[in-house]
């Protein structure tokens, strides 16, 4: 009777821990949605001071996720060599210094290069805090705490609506031009701040540490995660993982890892081709296709970011408990048929009543309870021990990079194409996806870390 009391107690004390660091390792996912959504309302006010084109509108936009597809494709050799922790430091020093150079500039260039470093800073983030997460979690609940970053993510994005908002009537027309802009990027300093301190009061990954032959110093961590039994169970098994040759690019394609790769990096591009990041940016545009006037479109891309908000919190309910695969195919399902009725609202006429909004809304309702937070669970979790620093790194490389090209491509698109057309090519996309995942994509709930190798591994006849 006592050893159970103990047992729960052991555990309650563990997972306050656990859930303690996620959150704080989250919080890059907050300053990923902020730094991701506060140029929507700022570019206006710049396009006017700076006299920008067209062109140059599209670049103050996406110039950050050049930054990000760098800060990924960089994440997994340095957190490999330096660990997580100094890796997600640096990444928070970058955000603020991005934070700061975007409100101060006198010339366009100088945001520019403001932008690509915080974006930087935040294609680590977005790579490394799931990771992070994944590695420290017990298997039972991995999969809604690396999720927190994804619900981190998605409140950054609703709340920046909102920040903008605020500045924006803080003063005149004439004020907005000259200010509110260098405002809404410089209250990112805020949050940047905020996890930049928190990070010091995180432990590094025990893995990385067992991998970097320094067991002695992980076994603490595991004591607090897992209690006194398990954690050396835990430490033998992840000394076993490593026993084979350590991570390298050439192992990538390797037979008992190629198909993990795959899954990775098609998961990463499917979640941004079914057109989620289109909606997320320009859904003011979209409204007013449908006829809506510019304050109607505004109230609408709040609902947007409240029905994301809403949603991912359910995820992070669900994750654990009906697994992965079953929310990606129920999640791509629905947003294969809500992208299919939208093109055809667009197609026959009727995008003018209230169709085309309530398709949408349950269209980024299903994304934010499947492949929003889903995929960066998925691709935290299915590499490796010894490659997965590198593994993740690529596949989040692959993500921003499907992002620049959707975020580029979809004015022309809606311009040249029509909605419609637009829209049934996401619709196609989430088809595929679906059909992805039914065939190619194993469960990972309630498997540990160290059990990922053995998804993989070629069957023997």
């Amino acid at each position: 009777m006592s050893s159970n009391i103990k047992e729960q107690g052991e555990q309650q004390v563990s997972m306050k821990f656990v859930t303690l660091v996620s959150i704080v390792a989250a919080l890059g996912g907050l300053l990923f949605g902020f730094d991701t959504a506060v140029v929507s309302g700022a570019v206006g006010f710049m396009k006017e001071r700076f006299s920008l084109s067209e062109f140059e509108v599209g670049w103050a936009v996406s110039s950050l996720i050049i930054g990000c597809i760098v800060g990924a494709l960089s994440t997994g050799v340095l957190s490999e060599k330096f660990g997580r922790k100094k890796i997600l430091i640096t990444a928070a020093i970058l955000f603020i210094i991005g934070s700061i150079g975007s409100a101060i500039p006198d010339t366009f260039s100088g945001f520019i290069i403001a932008r690509i470093i915080g974006g930087i800073g935040i294609g680590i983030t977005s790579t490394l805090c799931p990771l992070y997460n994944a590695e420290i979690a017990p298997a039972k609940y991995r999969g809604r705490l690396v999720a927190l970053n994804q619900l981190a993510t998605v409140t950054g994005i609703f709340l920046v609506y909102f920040v903008n908002l605020w500045i924006s009537g803080l003063g005149d027309d004439a004020w907005d031009v000259s200010t509110a802009w260098r405002w809404m990027f410089g209250f990112g300093i805020i949050p940047g701040v905020l996890f930049l301190v928190l990070l010091f009061f995180v432990p590094e990954s025990p893995r990385w540490l067992i991998k970097q032959g320094r067991a002695a110093q992980s076994l603490p961590i595991l004591l607090r995660i897992h209690g006194e039994e398990l954690a050396k169970q835990e430490v033998l098994d992840i000394k076993e993982s490593f026993k084979q040759e350590n991570g390298s690019f050439r192992q990538l394609f390797s037979p008992a890892v190629r198909l993990a790769l795959i899954v990775g990096v098609g998961l990463a591009i499917l979640q941004q081709v079914t057109g989620i990041n289109a909606v997320m940016y320009y859904a003011p545009e979209i409204f007013k296709q449908t006829g809506a006037g510019t304050n109607a479109a505004l109230i609408q891309t709040i609902l947007v970011g409240l029905i994301n908000f809403l949603f991912t919190i359910l995820a992070i309910w669900l994750i654990d408990k009906v697994g992965r695969k079953v929310l990606l195919l129920i999640g791509s399902s629905a947003m294969t048929i809500c992208l299919a009725v939208i093109g055809m609202a667009f197609q026959t006429g009727h995008a003018s009543g209230p169709l085309v909004l309530i398709f949408i809304l349950i269209y980024v309702a299903a994304f934010a309870v499947s492949l929003g937070p889903v995929v960066w669970v998925v691709i935290s979790e299915i590499f490796p021990n010894r490659i997965r620093g590198i593994a993740t790194s690529i596949a989040s490389m692959a993500l921003w990079a499907a992002d620049y090209v959707v975020s580029q491509a979809f004015p022309p698109m809606l311009t040249s194409a029509g909605p419609a057309i637009t829209f049934w090519i996401f619709g196609l996309m989430s088809l595929i996806t679906f059909v992805f995942t039914w065939r190619v994509i194993p469960e990972t709930k309630g498997k540990s870390l160290e059990d990922m190798e053995s998804l993989w591994a070629p069957k023997k006849a």
